[in-house]
């Protein structure tokens, strides 16, 4: 949880209440949070929901006990006063319904008062005691021994002392085993060869190692188990419970070590294995929200007419020419891998579609045959300077065959759809990208295994982040991208592409109150970021939201100048002294906002494109050499390194121990997606395709 104050907190519960959203609240209510960021109002928000459930929770404990008729005072104000999850269900745990145990069996028999005898360690003669419960059900005194300490081994494993002394030794002593299942073929399982024999302490387990194991538990190669390598645990239980020695004691003693062994070691062993998981999880939904975010922020080449390629060896390389706006002009197949003549039509044809089009920039997947299409398309000669761009296909192929594709391009084939998508990639990512599903994008560290939901929603607040940093154009955005604006959704997303088509473009943002549905809380929420290039005001083409327009106005009149002039010129947006137009509604944050909005009104805070060449002759790893310096551009990032495509089709690793000649935690210090490094061939494995790189190697040299 970040630190923010209970005024802050509260302010932004409110807000929340109301149904603003994160972007909103973070953009345009700097007075109420303090000025607040994303993170820290995305962390009260989070906060907010845990409490939320955490009642709820209460309410049904609370009612579950109640019917029981077992809710006292003091209990009732006990789970009123808890806020600790794990300590709530330490509370519940002796009145939650049970399956039939084996003490609810010996319950039956009548030898709850026995046990509770055996508890209290007072009885000298305690087989005489015994015999006094014999009778049906209850054929001898060893039988009703071991029948109460069924049900003192339940008091012990639902002893809220009991259970947190065992939590305590598993937080420092908890070891994580990995084995290979007995009978499972070696080779079958040889990816989790690293963990056919495998112990650490757990909470020294990063989360990748941890991930992996329980992905070779789920495979069914694997048997991973935590628990504490020390008896420990069961000297300090006895310690705790054992207060005599007398007839007793004996009893008590095997009493606690099946109550540790049959109940406590496994229920606390699965708390462990859900928590460490858990947080295994989070680290690896962190790691891929980021490199996702700086996917979609990744630098755009803009509105320019671009000639975007699929390569391909057998099957031909498809090519579609699109305008400036992503529109498909053009498609159809070449054959530059084949024979000689196939090669002169190949390269007759790209440079007439060059000239036709009047293509500005080359986009060309980064899958097969990429390198040798690259090589192919420098080659020829052009009537204009054209930039040549390799663009990263990830999930092109889901995206190509997904019901979007379909909606946009009913006509076209999956090539074709595929070849769009590589060229828009490449004119705006965020764009585009949002319109496949994240996990399919390649940026990600075994985000199949991960919790699902938590995943998408993590993911979703990345989408919805970066769409309304950006900002859209409200006349040329696709439903999917307007489907993440702040207030919007699918519906009101899909009710302004067709009051688009109905009406043509919108020419103010007053305009986009007449779309169906949109009610006076989503114009506010989604005004300020969908901009209009075309309007007739110069503040719709801004992230000045309209609440806010007649700041601006009265900032022009005083200085005697149009908007248009406080926009454009420098000298009038010196004079304005922010402290004459602080108001009980405006404040110094939203004034301070304003004046750098005039200064770059509607500016792209993404950086500007980079042409990258990987080195040449470099086509496939045999072509590589332990000791070369290579180009290369970051695919990926992971807790344990990064990945880097060197031009081979097959990344390369950057281990964390060669990212610098520091130590680093976290790989995201050094590198970040689509950068591009110099890498370092210190490692290479032809047969196993495994290509280890260096990046401090090359930043010593």
């Amino acid at each position: 949880m970040v630190s923010v104050e209970e005024s802050q907190a509260g302010n932004t519960i409110q807000l929340l209440d109301e149904g603003a959203t994160v972007p909103f609240i973070a953009r345009y209510r700097k007075e109420r949070t303090g000025s607040l960021d994303e993170v820290q109002i995305e962390s009260i928000k989070e906060a907010k929901e845990k409490m939320e459930e955490m009642l709820k929770r209460k309410e049904t404990i609370l009612k579950t006990i109640q019917e029981q008729d077992l809710l006292t005072a003091d209990l009732q104000k006990r789970i009123e006063d808890c806020f600790d999850p794990t300590e709530l269900e330490d509370i519940y745990l002796p009145y939650k319904p049970k399956r039939r145990t084996r003490a609810a069996i010996a319950r039956e028999k009548g030898l709850e008062p026995l046990a509770k005898i055996i508890l209290k360690q007072n009885e000298t003669d305690l087989e005489r005691k015994a015999n006094a419960f014999l009778g049906e059900g209850v054929e001898s005194v060893d039988e009703a021994l071991s029948g109460a300490r069924d049900i003192v081994a339940e008091w012990i494993n639902e002893n809220e002392k009991a259970r947190s002394i065992i939590r305590r030794v598993f937080e420092s002593e908890a070891i994580v085993t990995s084995k290979l299942i007995k009978g499972k073929n070696e080779d079958e399982a040889a990816k989790y060869n690293d963990y056919f024999d495998w112990n650490e302490p757990l909470k020294k387990c990063p989360s990748h190692r941890l991930l992996a194991m329980r992905r070779g538990e789920n495979e069914g190669f694997l048997r991973v188990s935590v628990s504490p390598q020390s008896d420990e645990a069961g000297l300090r239980l006895k310690r705790f419970f054992i207060h005599s020695n007398n007839a007793c004691t004996d009893q008590m003693d095997l009493a606690i070590s099946d109550a540790y062994k049959r109940l406590l070691e496994p229920s606390i062993e699965t708390e462990f294995a859900n928590s460490s998981k858990e947080k295994a999880d989070d680290e690896a939904i962190r790691v891929f929200a980021e490199n996702m975010r700086q996917l979609l922020l990744s630098a755009p080449l803009g509105q320019k007419r671009v000639l975007a390629i699929d390569p391909g060896y057998r099957s031909g390389c498809k090519v579609v020419c699109l305008d400036a706006q992503g529109n498909l002009l053009h498609n159809e197949t070449i054959y530059p891998h084949k024979p000689q003549e196939e090669i002169k039509q190949a390269a007759r044809k790209i440079s007439s579609l060059v000239s036709s089009y009047q293509i500005e920039a080359v986009a060309i997947g980064n899958g097969t045959a990429s390198r040798e299409t690259e090589q192919f398309i420098k080659k020829l000669h052009y009537d204009r300077d054209l930039q040549v761009f390799v663009v990263s296909e990830d999930g092109a192929s889901i995206y190509s065959a997904s019901k979007i594709a379909r909606e946009e391009f009913p006509q076209y084939d999956v090539t074709v759809r595929g070849a769009v998508s590589i060229g828009r990639r490449l004119m705006d990512p965020l764009a585009e990208l949002v319109k496949i599903d994240p996990k399919s994008i390649g940026v990600g560290q075994y985000q199949h295994d991960v919790d699902q939901k938590k995943l998408k929603n993590s993911l979703d607040k990345v989408v919805e982040s970066c769409v309304n940093l950006i900002g859209v154009n409200v006349n040329t955005a696709s439903k999917h991208l307007l489907t993440y604006i702040s207030g919007l959704g699918p519906l009101l997303a899909q009710n302004i592409v067709d009051y688009r088509k109905e009406n043509g473009p919108f020419m103010a943002r007053t305009d986009i109150q007449k779309v169906p549905r949109m009610g006076a809380k989503a114009f506010e929420q989604s005004a300020g970021f969908l901009r209009i290039p075309e309007a007739t005001n110069p503040l719709d083409k801004t992230a000045v939201h309209p609440e806010s327009y007649h700041v601006v106005e009265k900032m022009a009149k005083d200085l005697k100048c149009s908007i248009q002039e406080l926009i454009s010129v420098e000298e009038f947006q010196k004079q304005i002294v922010l402290s004459d137009y602080v108001t009980d509604k405006t404040g110094l944050p939203t004034l301070q906002d304003i004046k750098r909005e005039l200064a770059k009104p509607g500016r792209d805070p993404r950086q500007s494109i980079k042409i990258f060449e990987f080195a040449p002759n470099i086509f496939k790893v045999e072509d590589i050499e332990v000791g070369m310096v290579l180009p290369g551009i970051v695919t990926n990032i992971t807790k344990f390194g990064a990945f880097v495509d060197v031009g081979v089709k097959q990344d390369g690793l950057i281990h964390v121990s060669q990212m610098a000649d520091r130590y680093i935690s976290d790989p995201a210090e050094i590198v970040k997606i689509h950068q591009h490094v110099h890498v370092k061939v210190i490692e290479l494995d032809l047969q196993r395709k495994r290509i280890q790189l260096s990046l401090k190697q090359v930043t010593q040299n």
